[in-house]
């Protein structure tokens, strides 16, 4: 069942600590500041403006780009996979994880990806990374029981590309930001259902200046980089779907 926009776009701002960086200079910024991407200085840009080696995400999402593999790479990216792994099997059962502190985001409105997060670790992870320490779990319901799929690591939104690498090797793994978002003013939230929205992470509003002409408040960014591991996968691919993580996020199967 796909999610109304209006839940995913209040999802991201009301709070969901799965994707909300808990360090005060990362909070979204507010309406009338701008912040330009951090990028590297270096001519290896890892962070680009809206494209992604596997496809297309569109003008609300930004990637960073796949990096030339380095010695290691693999071997530590299958590390960290290893460890989400373990941590995952230790989750399985939800019960586990809210006795542990991790908290259901939105859990009455139907999702295809419910987001269990631990508010705790989403503030460690403003500062160093530990992958023994996911800032979310990534559950599928069926029923009244909740299947784990994988965990999502979160980054502050002012790490740069070589911060990101050393957290997970951009010759593996794709983070991910969301970012241009325009809000409608209260007089036209309804729109954001709608088939064709100007509002949202859907939205076609996606320059600041069209936004203030349409009445809006401006995101240059919300929250920081975000980037989910799917343990169980048997292949790398898998393991680090960039698809699979932008079709959760849009409330629809992975394999649409």
């Amino acid at each position: 069942m796909r999610l109304p926009i209006f839940v995913i776009t209040c999802a991201l701002l009301l709070g969901s600590a799965a994707a909300q960086d808990q360090s005060m200079n990362d909070m979204p910024d507010m309406p009338g500041m701008h912040h330009e991407a951090d990028t590297d200085n270096g001519t290896d840009h890892a962070i680009t403006a809206m494209q992604s080696h596997h496809m297309d995400m569109g003008p609300h999402m930004r990637m960073t780009d796949l990096r030339a593999p380095q010695p290691g790479d693999q071997e530590r990216a299958a590390e960290i996979a290893g460890e989400a792994r373990r941590i995952a099997e230790k989750y399985q059962d939800y019960h586990v994880a809210l006795k542990d502190g991790y908290k259901i985001f939105l859990p009455n409105v139907p999702q295809k990806m419910y987001h269990f997060t631990n508010n705790w670790y989403a503030a460690e992870a403003a500062f160093h990374f530990n992958p023994e320490k996911p800032t979310s779990l990534l559950y599928e319901k069926h029923g009244d029981d909740y299947k784990l799929i994988g965990v999502m690591y979160t980054a502050p939104k002012r790490a740069s590309g070589d911060e990101l690498n050393k957290r997970i090797p951009l010759s593996v793994a794709q983070w991910h930001a969301h970012v241009n978002l325009c809000l409608p003013p209260k007089d036209q939230r309804d729109e954001l259902g709608g088939p064709h929205p100007r509002f949202g992470l859907a939205g076609s509003i996606a320059d600041e200046q069209q936004c203030k002409d349409a009445g809006g408040r401006w995101f240059p960014q919300v929250f920081g980089w975000m980037v989910h591991v799917y343990p169980f996968e048997q292949n790398a691919a898998d393991i680090w779907s960039v698809e699979r993580q932008h079709a959760g996020m849009m409330g629809h199967d992975h394999t649409d």
